[in-house]
């Protein structure tokens, strides 16, 4: 799966082609998250704070673009849950523009091509029920919306001072800012590629503030981030 952004302060036909051979999260990064964990009901979700990345993938099949449909996936009628929840999630995420392995924090910036907003669209019962983990409750189809240009990282405002947020309808349901993050942006880079070796385009969520809630057919949700704009998807 692929999608085509717009690039901030390029030409208008510009656009940059996302089409990562990685996904990779991050789940309890920010501190009033882990305090609203009781209300997730998630498996592995403790009021602790981590002592290092919490980390889990999203497949590719779960990229869409600005405007295209969050999909409820229709399995769920198969289990019958008594109170199905699939939750919306708003994330700042990354760009590798370049190849990372063991790269010290300091300098792992230099090896970001851009950001964008993505939403870490995650089916709750799933991933609570499932003995394997959170694999599949975070990658059915169209669980990873972003959007809606890339931004890169040279024209980025402090990335680390960014005010994020989620609406749905119109309402908010989430807002934060970056600098409330456990791991820092740098951190999280070196960590990662001290893990695995980034490729150029792979995608990294950096985790989601408080305020995290049920989606349902016919909403709206849009997720705001300073310096990037907002990422609006229906659902369906």
């Amino acid at each position: 799966m692929s999608v085509e952004l717009p690039i901030h302060g390029s030409s208008p036909d510009a656009s940059y082609t996302l089409s990562p051979s990685k996904i990779l999260c991050l789940g309890l990064n920010y501190a009033d998250h882990i305090r609203e964990s009781v209300s997730v009901q998630v498996s592995g979700f403790t009021p602790d704070v981590p002592r290092e990345p919490v980390l889990f993938p999203k497949t590719p099949n779960t990229l869409v673009g600005p405007g295209e449909p969050i999909r409820i996936p229709s399995i769920l009628a198969e289990y019958a849950f008594e109170d199905a929840r699939t939750d919306h999630e708003a994330e700042l995420a990354l760009i590798v523009g370049t190849r990372m392995k063991d790269v010290d924090p300091e300098h792992a910036l230099d090896y970001l091509y851009g950001c964008t907003c993505a939403n870490d669209v995650s089916q709750r019962n799933i991933q609570n029920a499932d003995r394997s983990g959170w694999y599949r409750g975070k990658s059915f189809d169209t669980f990873c919306p972003v959007g809606p240009i890339v931004v890169p990282i040279g024209q980025m405002p402090d990335i680390h001072s960014l005010d994020i947020s989620c609406r749905v309808n119109g309402r908010t349901a989430q807002s934060g800012n970056t600098s409330e993050m456990i791991f820092s942006v740098e951190y999280l880079l070196s960590f990662l590629s001290r893990n695995f070796t980034l490729e150029p385009g792979d995608l990294i969520l950096t985790g989601t503030p408080s305020g995290v809630g049920p989606i349902y057919p016919g909403d709206v949700v849009d997720i705001e981030i300073t310096g990037i704009g907002i990422l609006s998807n229906p659902v369906l």
